[in-house]
C-alpha cells in the first residue's frame, strides 16, 4: 500500500510539475491617441505602476477613431483581461465600451475625460480642470495687479467637444471674473487644438491689441504658436523685461518646463500625471475586491511657476521628460 502511495504520489507531482505557471493578471490599457507628450508621460507612468504591482498591460491606441476604439475594448473583453483602463475618444461613444465590461463584470476606469452621464458603471480619474485654471490664472492675475496697471487679457481655448477644455475655459473665466481690476479679457481664441488656428489667433490679437498683455493657453501644447506669434510682434521677452507678455498655461509638459527654466512663462497648471496612474490603477483593484470606489476620483494639480518652480519640478511630468 506504501509503495502504490509512493507510486501516486510521485505522479502526482510530476504532473503538478508539468502545469502551466499561473499567467500575470492583465490590464488592457485602451488611449486615444498619443500625439501629445501628455499622452506618452499619461501612458508610460501607467506602464510603470502595473509593472511595479506584477500586473501585465496590454495596450491598444485608436488613432483618434472611436469605432476603432470601441473593437479595442470589446477585443480586451473578450480576452477576460481582469481590468481596462481607457481614455475615452469622445464622452458618449465610450458608453457601449463601458456596458460591455458591465456586463462581463470587468472594472473599468476612464483615465483623464469621463464619460457622459448614463447607466454604464465606471470610475473616471480626471484632473479638477477648473480648479487648476482657476489657481493659474489667479497668480497670472496677481502678476498683472503688479504691474500698477489693468492688462488687456486673451485665452486661447480648446475643443469645446472636449470636457477638459470647458473646465479650463470655465476657470479662467472664473478668475478673470475676480480680476477685472486688473485684467480685461479682450480676446477669446478657439483653437480646436490646431496650431495654425493658435498661431493665427494670437497673432491677430496682438495686431488689434499691441498692447497685450497677458496670455493664458487652455494647453501648454499651444505654446509654441504663441511663442512665434509673439516673437512675429516683437513681444517674447522674460519676466521683468519691459514689455514682457505675462503668459500661463495647462499641462506642463517639457517645452512648458524649459520656458519656466528661461523666464519667459510664469506660470502652468499642472496634471499630476503619477498621481492619474496610481489613482485609475488603485481604483481597479478597489473594484475587483469589491471595495467602494467613489465614481470620480479627481487629481487636484498644482500651479508650478517662477517662485515655487525649483520645489515643484521634481512632481511636473514635464520636467522629467
Amino acid at each position: 500500500g506504501r509503495l502504490l502511495a509512493a507510486v501516486v504520489l510521485a505522479a502526482a507531482a510530476v504532473l503538478l510539475s508539468c502545469q502551466p505557471k499561473p499567467a500575470r493578471p492583465t490590464i488592457g490599457v485602451a488611449f486615444e491617441t498619443l500625439q501629445t507628450e501628455f499622452w506618452v508621460a499619461a501612458i508610460d507612468a501607467v506602464r510603470a505602476d502595473l509593472d511595479g504591482r506584477g500586473y501585465e498591460m496590454v495596450e491598444a491606441i485608436a488613432d483618434g477613431d472611436a469605432n476603432r476604439q470601441l473593437e479595442q475594448v470589446r477585443s480586451f473583453v473578450a480576452r477576460r483581461v481582469d481590468g481596462i483602463v481607457v481614455v475615452p475618444k469622445d464622452a458618449k461613444g465610450i458608453i457601449p465600451a463601458i456596458k460591455g465590461a458591465n456586463e462581463a463584470g470587468i472594472p473599468i476606469v476612464l483615465f483623464n475625460r469621463p464619460a457622459d452621464p448614463s447607466e454604464a458603471r465606471s470610475v473616471a480619474v480626471v484632473a479638477d480642470n477648473l480648479g487648476i485654471a482657476r489657481a493659474t490664472v489667479e497668480h497670472l492675475c496677481t502678476l498683472a495687479r503688479q504691474t500698477g496697471r489693468r492688462q488687456k487679457a486673451a485665452i486661447l481655448v480648446g475643443d469645446l467637444g472636449d470636457v477638459n477644455s470647458i473646465g479650463r475655459r470655465d476657470g479662467f473665466d472664473q478668475a478673470a471674473a475676480a480680476c477685472a481690476d486688473a485684467m480685461e479679457v479682450v480676446a477669446r481664441i478657439p483653437t480646436e487644438w490646431n496650431q495654425e488656428k493658435a498661431l493665427a489667433g494670437v497673432t491677430n490679437a496682438l495686431q488689434a491689441h499691441p498692447d497685450l498683455g497677458l496670455v493664458f493657453t487652455s494647453s501648454d501644447f499651444m505654446l509654441p504658436s504663441i511663442v512665434s506669434a509673439l516673437k512675429g510682434a516683437n513681444r517674447y521677452l522674460r519676466a521683468g523685461e519691459e514689455g514682457h507678455v505675462i503668459l500661463g498655461g495647462f499641462d506642463g509638459d517639457a517645452t512648458a518646463w524649459r520656458m519656466l527654466e528661461e523666464g519667459t512663462l510664469d506660470a502652468t497648471g499642472v496634471q499630476d500625471v503619477t498621481f492619474e496612474a496610481k489613482a485609475a490603477i488603485q481604483a481597479l483593484l478597489d473594484m475587483k475586491a469589491g471595495r467602494a470606489v467613489p465614481p470620480v476620483v479627481l487629481d487636484p494639480g498644482f500651479v508650478i511657476h517662477q517662485g515655487n518652480k525649483a520645489e515643484m519640478a521634481p512632481r511636473m511630468w514635464g520636467a522629467q521628460v
